[in-house]
């Protein structure tokens, strides 16, 4: 298979260098236990009996061995969280452990680690470790420029609109991606079938009907990159039917689901000062891999790239409010990389709405008093209406707003005389 560069390895690295312990935790298959594995020296995989038996009767094994240490799973061994937490108070060196998971257990008290174990998500690969292009505008040099709007933006790609559409069905979990398209579909099928059978019953969640459970995920994978009401999203999954189930038991599985790391729920960007006193507060709703969303929705690259005089691919419904299910699609797979780039740069990601929803911003980067606004468009060129928020945002914060940018289909990275930044997907990196 490919060798996938991960960003999170260097972050790591770095992090290491202070830290002594760091939980990496993310959906199953991203590629937590490889890039972990790249920098330590000493690994127990504890989903194979013969390390956790070792682990289990003796959690010295884990101190007495050559650092760093990591520890896969180690939810299978719930008594690793502690001991780690004692070495840490005892000791503190920095670059000792790295724990991976990928169930965020609820039922362990996690939190005794608060302040020792630093926690840090991995997500699916985002579009510059899937290496289509070089990028040429990082989210570092627009998070750390001294003057607003000032950051050189140039670049030209042949990455274009078909191609993003492939990403989309491609999949970012390194074991799917191999497959050619018609495998990638049965296995992103079979994925699921574990994640929601075995996976989701470790969490002792029991799933009286799974299909209703398959429907409700159906359901928010149409409701991706919106922040439609979750009382909604059951009453789509549940249209015709007298027996609903309760709030309790969809709520219980949205909590299960998203301790497997498959909801990536998108938080809502609240200032400290009182700029937006009328914002709304619902998140934004987005699948962990937008594979799983286009898989869930019945979209193979066929229905997303061919088009109909009209323009639209032929499974594109439009929906008045929320757009096409293609362009909420694209704007999810930005979502994932923003993630990634987001998070190796410690900065936190957001989406901006007013109450009123007369002004919305796709994506907020805050790094400390850094902000940088980012709107997603399909569309290879931009005018005026594309750019009005973000207007709209410059003129509210002022100098506090460090940039604005675009993203877009399109082959050239570059500057409208406004300052807001137009930059293809392939060309924004970390």
């Amino acid at each position: 298979g490919i060798e996938y560069k991960r960003l999170i390895e260097g972050h790591i690295s770095d992090l290491m260098q202070e830290l002594p312990a760091i939980a990496i935790e993310g959906l199953k298959g991203v590629g937590k236990t490889v890039s972990a594995g790249r920098v330590s020296a000493t690994v127990f995989e504890l989903d194979r009996v013969r390390d956790r038996e070792l682990v289990e009767n003796n959690l010295d094994v884990l101190s007495s061995a050559k650092p760093p240490v990591l520890i896969d799973e180690w939810q299978k061994v719930p008594a690793v969280w502690d001991h780690v937490r004692r070495q840490v108070d005892r000791a503190g060196v920095p670059g000792s452990y790295l724990l991976t998971g990928s169930i965020a257990n609820a039922d362990m008290d996690i939190h005794s680690g608060a302040g020792r174990i630093l926690k840090q998500r991995m997500y699916a690969l985002s579009l510059e470790e899937r290496a289509i292009e070089t990028p040429a505008v990082p989210l570092s040099g627009l998070l750390s420029q001294s003057a607003p709007f000032t950051f050189p933006v140039s670049g030209v790609t042949a990455v274009a609109y078909n191609d993003y559409m492939n990403e989309i069905v491609a999949s970012g979990l390194p074991g799917i991606r191999r497959y050619s398209k018609t495998r990638r579909r049965l296995m992103l099928g079979t994925y699921l079938d574990y994640l929601l059978s075995h996976e989701f019953r470790q969490q002792g969640v029991s799933i009286r009907q799974p299909l209703t459970l398959l429907r409700w995920l159906k359901a928010y994978a149409a409701a991706t990159s919106t922040d439609t009401g979750y009382s909604e999203i059951l009453d789509a999954s549940t249209a015709g039917e007298r027996e609903k189930p309760s709030a309790k038991t969809t709520s219980s599985y949205r909590e299960a689901l998203g301790n497997l790391w498959l909801l990536d729920e998108l938080p809502m960007w609240l200032t400290g000062e009182d700029y937006f006193a009328r914002l709304k507060r619902t998140p934004k709703h987005y699948l962990a891999d937008p594979a799983l969303a286009a898989y869930l929705l019945d979209y193979g690259y066929d229905e997303l790239t061919l088009p109909l005089a009209d323009g639209k691919s032929p499974k594109t419904k439009f929906d008045e409010k929320y757009g096409s299910i293609t362009g909420r699609l694209f704007e999810s797979l930005i979502h994932l990389s923003l993630n990634v780039y987001a998070s190796v740069n410690d900065a936190k990601l957001a989406y901006l709405k007013t109450r009123n929803a007369d002004h919305e911003i796709d994506f907020i980067v805050q790094r400390a008093s850094k902000v940088v606004a980012i709107e997603v468009k399909m569309a290879q060129t931009i005018d005026e209406k594309d750019i009005k928020n973000l207007l709209w945002l410059k003129a509210n914060l002022g100098d506090d707003l460090t940039d604005a940018v675009i993203v877009t289909t399109g082959p050239a990275a570059y500057r409208m005389p406004c300052g807001v930044a137009v930059v293809p997907a392939a060309l924004l990196g970390a």
